[in-house]
Order: C-alpha cells, then sequence, then structure tokens
C-alpha cells in the first residue's frame, strides 16, 4: 500500500470464528451444534462486539449449525435490532479466495461487514488482508486464532470489491470467554 491514504469511506471487517462446537457420534459436520462452552462464549463474543463498537451493518454467516448458533447467541446481546444477515452456503470450509470472494460482493453502503465462520480459512484471511497492525495483534492471531475470536480489520478505500491483500490493517484481536455458568 502506499504512503497515501486512499479515497472512500472508511470500512471494517470484522472476522468471528464461530464458538466451541460439540462432536456428537453419528452428527455430520456441517450439522455439528455448540458444545456447552460455546454456548457460554458465543453470547460474550456479542458482549464483546458491542463493547469495541463493531455492530455490524451486515452479517455474512456459514450455513453451518454451529455457526448459526453463535450468530444467534452472540446478536441476542445486543439493544439494538440486528442488521441482516445471509446464510452464504460457500462460507463452510471457505479458503482464502471464498472468502474474498463472499466479501467483495458486499453492497458499497455497507461500512461494518461481520464475517461468521470457520479455520483455518478465517485465519489465513486476516493473516492475508493484514498489511499492519496495532500491537502485536498480528503475533497473535499467528499463534492461534482460537474458537469465538474475534478480528477486526480497518482500511479505507473503495466499496468492497476494492478489498486486497494487505490493504487492511489489523486493530483489534478480542478472545471472549463466558462464565462457567
Amino acid at each position: 500500500m502506499s504512503g497515501r491514504a486512499a479515497a472512500g469511506p472508511p470500512r471494517r471487517l470484522v472476522v468471528l470464528r464461530h464458538a466451541k462446537s460439540a462432536w456428537p457420534d453419528g452428527v455430520d459436520d456441517h450439522e455439528r451444534p455448540l458444545a456447552p462452552r460455546g454456548r457460554r462464549d458465543a453470547p460474550a463474543a456479542g458482549r464483546a462486539l458491542a463493547e469495541a463498537g463493531c455492530l455490524p451493518d451486515l452479517v455474512l454467516c456459514s450455513t453451518a449449525v454451529r455457526a448459526r448458533q453463535t450468530w444467534e447467541l452472540a446478536a441476542a446481546q445486543w439493544d439494538t435490532p440486528p442488521p441482516p444477515v445471509r446464510l452464504e452456503p460457500q462460507l463452510y470450509a471457505a479458503d482464502v479466495p471464498d472468502l474474498l470472494q463472499a466479501a467483495r460482493a458486499v453492497p458499497a453502503q455497507v461500512g461494518t461487514l461481520l464475517v461468521i465462520g470457520h479455520n483455518p480459512g478465517l485465519e489465513e484471511l486476516v493473516l492475508t488482508l493484514a498489511g499492519r497492525a496495532v500491537g502485536d495483534a498480528l503475533r497473535r492471531v499467528r499463534t492461534k486464532f482460537p474458537t469465538s475470536a474475534i478480528a477486526v480489520l480497518a482500511w479505507q478505500g473503495g466499496g468492497w470489491d476494492s478489498l486486497a491483500p494487505g490493504a487492511a490493517r489489523l486493530t483489534e484481536v478480542i478472545v471472549p470467554r463466558g462464565g462457567k455458568g
């Protein structure tokens, strides 16, 4: 990225890895629900998003049960009505090109986009897009991007179709955890 500022409105891509899932016998991977810890951590993720001022204008969510449950439990923590959510089959087992394709198709009026999905794709997306970072955020993602982890990527530029490798700044990494209750 060059030293001059890009024209266009500020944008934020908020990446949320689904909360901890269960592994019930005989259940297809796509249908796996959240584990008890995931049912505690997903609301904590919703609270963390609100506290960080990262409530989205639009949500793209994997169709996997654990991702949908993460979304529902997180969004229930907000004092505002949830934004539109698009359940996107291609986000299940998505790699970086799939994730970029989904983000680049987002309407230009969306300022903050939340993507809920799976590793390793989400971690790789964050590392691909982050040309720079605040503090040790990049090291933290490289070390581990656990369940319920949130990464906030910001950039100033054109529409979502201009999202490119190295173009964003990783401003925050949050790993919310719910209580043992």
